[in-house]
């Protein structure tokens, strides 16, 4: 898969790029805060995944204005595909591939596929549960849209049960355990075929991680990923039932796959309070690259890599290692400074000043 052209209008600081990109490395140079990131951020929303960066939609449009938008040429396959985004501010933000309406935005990555690596990718070890479990999902989506389509019906009845908890104002009434039991049912079969998807995804991307992180770290340490979901060893059904009366009182749905963290061990050892910053740092890059193994060996499609700033955060050894690791395939990589390691040979470089393009 190639991004082949790409348009931003009022996304960010930028009111009307267009821009050819390159199908090797293309190097963005540009000063904090000229939009640099914007325009990584603006490629990887066409995946149909969220802002990397958390960010609401409010904030990725052009202040003042109701509506930003978000185009590409995408080449796979030898065939040429038009993906467009409209984000406003006002009602629902849209989606269409070849102007068809897609009806979820998550179907945009069965035609645009990437992976990003960003400073905040520390974030993988340190930060919450909820970070861990977007890679899990995000990353298994891409390639399967069974799990893409249930994910969706599992936050559907999921919003339907919290409302119904949170309308019982801590009161358990006949209705209400009526009510509680056909959306349990519901929400145990949607857990059930989460749960399998994930912990299947995890055997086979536990290796990859294991190997890519030995090659970045330099070291044969052995990592282990699990699956940190208690409400698999005795059942969802059970689970709810046995959480009831808390659930009913703090309304909200307390036990199920929404509240599963992806452990990972590094020498037998949570990594998230027990590796060193260097050893966190080199597990997230393992986390990044073998995402990108992960997507294209499941999809058959080459993923476009999205480098943000990473390399001003790594001391010259792991950067050097990171190179050796990149795959032959369309990278997009921002600098400050316009300086890259030895091994990365830009065909292309754009340079952002106040959200405008100079080649």
């Amino acid at each position: 898969m190639i991004i082949k052209r790409l348009w931003l209008t009022d996304f960010r600081n930028h009111h009307e790029t267009d821009v050819e990109l390159n199908h090797n490395t293309t190097l963005v140079v540009g000063l904090n805060g000229h939009g640099k990131t914007n325009l990584i951020e603006g490629l990887h929303l066409l995946t149909g995944a969220r802002s990397f960066r958390g960010a609401k939609v409010d904030a990725l449009i052009k202040s003042g204005k109701p509506s930003a938008y978000i185009r590409a040429e995408v080449e796979q396959h030898g065939r040429l595909s038009l993906v467009e985004i409209e984000l406003t501010t006002q009602g629902r933000s849209k989606a269409q591939i070849n102007k068809q309406k897609v009806k979820r935005f998550r179907d945009l990555g069965d035609t645009v596929r990437a992976v990003v690596f960003s400073p905040d990718d520390l974030e993988l070890i340190k930060g919450t549960p909820s970070i861990r479990r977007a890679l899990l999902d995000d990353t298994i989506a891409i390639a399967n849209p069974e799990f893409r389509a249930v994910r969706t019906d599992f936050d559907h009845i999921l919003r339907q049960r919290n409302n119904l908890l949170k309308q019982a104002k801590g009161r358990m009434t006949s209705s209400l355990e009526a009510n509680l039991s056909i959306w349990n049912e519901q929400l145990v079969e949607a857990a059930q075929l989460i749960g399998d998807g994930r912990e299947d995804f995890i055997t086979k991307f536990e290796p990859l991680v294991s190997d890519y992180y030995q090659h970045v770290a330099g070291r044969k340490d052995p990592i282990l990923l699990q699956l940190d979901a208690e409400w698999r060893t005795e059942g969802l059904a059970e689970a709810l039932l046995r959480s009831q009366n808390d659930e009913v009182r703090r309304g909200m749905t307390l036990v199920g796959p929404h509240r599963d963290d992806l452990t990972i061990l590094l020498k037998s050892l949570h990594s998230r309070s027990h590796a060193s910053q260097g050893e966190q740092r080199s597990l997230a890059l393992a986390l990044r690259l073998a995402t990108y193994l992960y997507i294209e060996e499941a999809s058959g499609d080459q993923p476009l890599i999205l480098l943000d700033d990473v390399f001003s955060e790594l001391d010259e050894s792991r950067a050097r290692l990171l190179v050796e690791c990149l795959p032959e395939a369309q990278i997009i990589l921002t600098s400050a400074t316009g300086t890259v390691p030895d091994g990365v040979d830009p065909s292309q470089t754009l340079n952002i000043i106040e959200g405008q393009i100079h080649e």
